[in-house]
């Protein structure tokens, strides 16, 4: 849906504009910056801005592949086109690649300043590299990292194994909570520069932590029949403070309802700052399988075989998506056409859509829970698994708005049923997956769909114009890396992006 990426891209070029303002205003001639006077503390505000907005389209893609969103065919055509039918080319979704890499590139300038008493800001640029790192490799796998954005002297840099770079950013992480611990009066304060913690340096420690624990994780099906993998995870975690956030970690620099300064998913998938709906809030509607499976009934889809009705609501889809004349949710199954969808399809939610002042969310408390709910129940933390799992449902119901009431209904009714509640599922790994993926919904589903890569679960289905019998593994390296770094970029064909997978994926 190239209305969608043109949008995103427009936001990071203006994001980007508006991040350079603050620090321009300090040189003594705003025409002739000089880089003695482009300090730390003046980068990190944009810097830590800047990528968020390029987060969007992961999670969009993550929302598509794993049925959460559909196409409005009432009102448009093609919608989706190539993500259904699975159609990977060099093109797809290159953003997700090329403005993460321009998102990075201030970021590492300032981790790598020479600055000495800047040491907690080049801690949180640290901190939020590796974060924006990882979602890289979770895409790709091998890419440029120690090479990377070397500031004009390697326009061509090497391509690092993706396994390297996971075990590098556990030790950058390392680094970079050292950092902080090792700060004293000397060092500059973080202030409002700050845009995620607003200069809790704590909170910084848990968020490096609770980036440890997420890529650590990622790597737990491997360790199940990779030798080498579990003994680096036992000495791992042996040495893992669990001091995790506990709450949802958001980015907020002052979103405003003003021309390149709304928040950037309002902007892209809301309302223009005239109070108009964006062509997305149009094209883009609830899809038929996540809808009905939260209404607690057998989807209506041709591609689920199995029976998966839960019989239980879940008061979360209310939220995500918007109600057909105040009664219900109505979504489309992906791929079908005008002739067999309702004549009115639910768009976002306001659990989704607030105003042009809300929060950007970065990660989910109820992911972090989840994640500590599978380490426990693998036995590398100690802990209570299922107060873990039934936690993360709380926390979800509370970020969207949701009643305390209403997440311990949904709590006890779903205990006892199969992929949805502790008690009544047998694998539990598939249960936490399945909470994840309704918990992502909207936000941050690009996780919902690496963890279905890593485990399997949960089983959505496939559009029904797929003309691949899986989900991809990966995505295709850009046409950009093809044009200005072809010595190093490795070759691909479409069914690479099916047949090869990152270091983590042997489901």
């Amino acid at each position: 849906m190239k209305i969608i990426s043109k949008t995103i891209i427009g936001l990071f070029v203006t994001a980007s504009l508006v991040s350079c303002q603050d620090y321009l205003d300090v040189n003594d001639s705003p025409n002739n910056p000089t880089a003695e006077s482009i300090t730390p503390d003046l980068l990190l505000g944009g810097a830590i801005s800047t990528p968020y907005a390029n987060t969007l389209a992961a999670n969009q893609l993550g929302n598509v592949m794993m049925n959460n969103w559909g196409s409005n065919v009432n009102a448009f055509t093609g919608g989706f086109d190539d993500e259904f039918r699975l159609n990977l080319t060099t093109t797809f979704y290159t953003t997700v690649w090329d403005n993460t890499y321009r998102g990075i590139a201030t970021l590492r300038r300032i981790s790598s300043s020479e600055e000495e008493v800047y040491d907690n800001h080049k801690a949180i640029a640290t901190i939020v590299q590796s974060y924006y790192f990882q979602n890289l490799v979770d895409h790709y796998g091998d890419l440029p990292f120690e090479n990377a954005l070397q500031f004009g002297e390697n326009y061509t840099p090497s391509y690092d194994d993706d396994m390297a770079i996971y075990r590098s950013l556990v030790e950058d992480l390392d680094n970079a909570i050292a950092m902080i611990n090792d700060a004293d009066d000397a060092d500059a304060v973080v202030g409002s520069e700050d845009v995620i913690f607003q200069g809790n340096m704590s909170k910084w420690v848990q968020f490096a932590n609770t980036l440890k624990l997420r890529l650590l994780a990622r790597q737990f099906t491997l360790a199940e029949t990779d030798g080498a993998t579990a003994s680096y995870l036992t000495e791992e975690f042996a040495n893992l403070e669990l001091n995790f956030v506990n709450e949802d970690v958001t980015i907020n620099p002052g979103y405003v309802n003003g021309a390149g300064k709304q928040n950037p998913y309002y902007a892209t998938y809301g309302f223009d700052t005239e109070g108009n709906a964006v062509q997305n809030r149009n094209a883009i509607v609830a899809a038929d399988y996540a809808v009905e499976f939260m209404q607690g009934q057998q989807p209506n889809n041709p591609n689920v075989t199995a029976n998966i009705a839960t019989g239980v609501f879940d008061s979360r889809v209310n939220a995500y998506y918007e109600l057909i004349d105040n009664t219900e949710v109505v979504g489309v199954v992906q791929g079908a056409n005008s002739d067999t969808s309702a004549e009115e399809l639910s768009k976002f939610g306001t659990g989704l859509i607030i105003d042009s002042s809300q929060d950007g969310y970065l990660m989910l408390q109820a992911e972090i829970l989840l994640l500590q709910a599978e380490a426990i129940s693998r036995s590398y933390i100690p802990g209570d698994a299922k107060t873990k799992f039934q936690d993360a449902i709380r926390a979800s119901y509370e970020s969207l708005g949701l009643s305390s009431s209403s997440a311990e209904s949904y709590i006890t009714d779903s205990d006892s049923e199969n992929l949805i509640g502790w008690d009544g599922s047998p694998n539990k790994i598939e249960a936490i997956m399945t909470q994840k993926w309704l918990a992502t919904n909207g936000r941050t589903a690009q996780e919902s769909w690496i963890e279905y890569r890593r485990t399997g679960f949960p089983n959505v289905p496939l559009a029904i114009t797929a003309e691949k019998a899986e989900k991809p593994n990966r995505l295709l390296y850009p046409t950009s890396e093809y044009n200005t770094n072809a010595a190093n970029v490795p070759q691909q064909s479409q069914s690479d992006a099916f047949d090869t997978a990152i270091f983590w994926d042997v489901n």
